[in-house]
């Protein structure tokens, strides 16, 4: 594996694969890679010829006193997760070298995606991602990028930005990955303490607790919205930030549980924002859930 820190030897690296006839591959990151990240590598590896990650801290995506310089980082960690899943090259650039004038000046904005979950929260956090995305892809070129489900609100405006730019890139959602309790993988779980680690796991049980009221034949949203914020009152220690149910697709607003939809949570547990979501099909009175895979779980390889 390569470790390339400049804009211009990544694009010739990138082109010179695809001369070869090699398929690229690209995981976008912001490191401090889990066992989510690596499924996302490990994708990659079986589906592209040539497997690039990027390491790259974003500042446009964090807010006003969000956790930016308190984000984990280790260099050294996850150059030996990429070595071991087999990437090819780690581009792991500076600030300045991604942004050389400063914070860039042209910004990326998706419409109505955007606009309530975590957008509500944080404003302008969706156009940083859109931005710096467009800028990667435009740096690797044509490719397959990897997106985990956990961060579902990315991964549809990632999507949407994706086809209304006609960009070259097939954007593939890849599995929540999880602890063996539930826990959706986060590098942000490393602000919990050993208490809240405890109390953690709540967000996912209380989902699942409202997918088996939709088995049982909810089909309110706003019925199981409650399911979920009444579940979690009983954990104060948990300061809930939303609960919503949407189209799965289209991200509005529904008032009932029908075709694909996604049931998304987001709370504050100390220093941790924690997020996390089901996809649930209800089809002709029938009702499927993707709740995930626990880590080392083979389905995290479907792509």
């Amino acid at each position: 594996m390569k470790v390339v820190e400049h804009v211009a030897e990544l694009r010739e690296h990138c082109e010179s694969a695809r001369r070869a006839g090699h398929r690229v591959g690209l995981v976008p990151t912001m490191g401090y890679f889990h066992a989510g990240h690596r499924s996302l590598m490990r994708a990659a590896r079986a589906h592209d010829d040539f497997v690039v990650v990027t390491l790259f801290v974003n500042p446009t995506q964090f807010g006003p006193n969000e956790d930016l310089s308190a984000y984990p980082r280790d260099l050294a960690a996850d150059v030996s997760v990429a070595i071991e899943a087999g990437v090819d090259i780690l581009f792991a650039p500076s600030v300045d070298e991604m942004d050389p004038g400063g914070p860039p000046r042209t910004k990326v904005h998706v419409a109505e995606l955007t606009e309530g979950m975590c957008g509500a929260a944080r404003p302008t956090h969706f156009d940083g991602v859109t931005t710096v995305v467009a800028k990667l892809f435009s740096i690797v070129g044509p490719c397959r990028a990897y997106f985990g489900r956990k961060d579902y609100q990315q991964l549809a405006v990632v999507r949407r930005m994706t086809q209304d730019l006609n960009l070259p890139v097939e954007v593939v959602g890849c599995p929540l990955v999880r602890e063996p309790d539930g826990l959706a993988m986060s590098s942000r779980n490393a602000y919990l303490t050993a208490d809240e680690r405890a109390v953690a796991p709540a967000l996912f049980a209380a989902l699942v607790d409202a997918v088996a009221t939709v088995r049982a034949g909810e089909r309110d949203a706003r019925a199981v919205e409650r399911r979920v914020a009444d579940a979690l009152a009983h954990r104060r220690e948990i300061a809930l930030e939303y609960v919503e149910l949407r189209g799965a697709a289209s991200l509005e607003p529904l008032t009932r549980v029908d075709g694909e939809v996604v049931l998304a949570v987001a709370g504050r547990l100390g220093r941790a924002r924690l997020i996390d979501n089901v996809v649930i099909q209800v089809v002709d009175g029938r009702v499927d859930a993707d709740l995930g895979v626990e880590v080392g779980a083979d389905e995290v390889l479907d792509a």
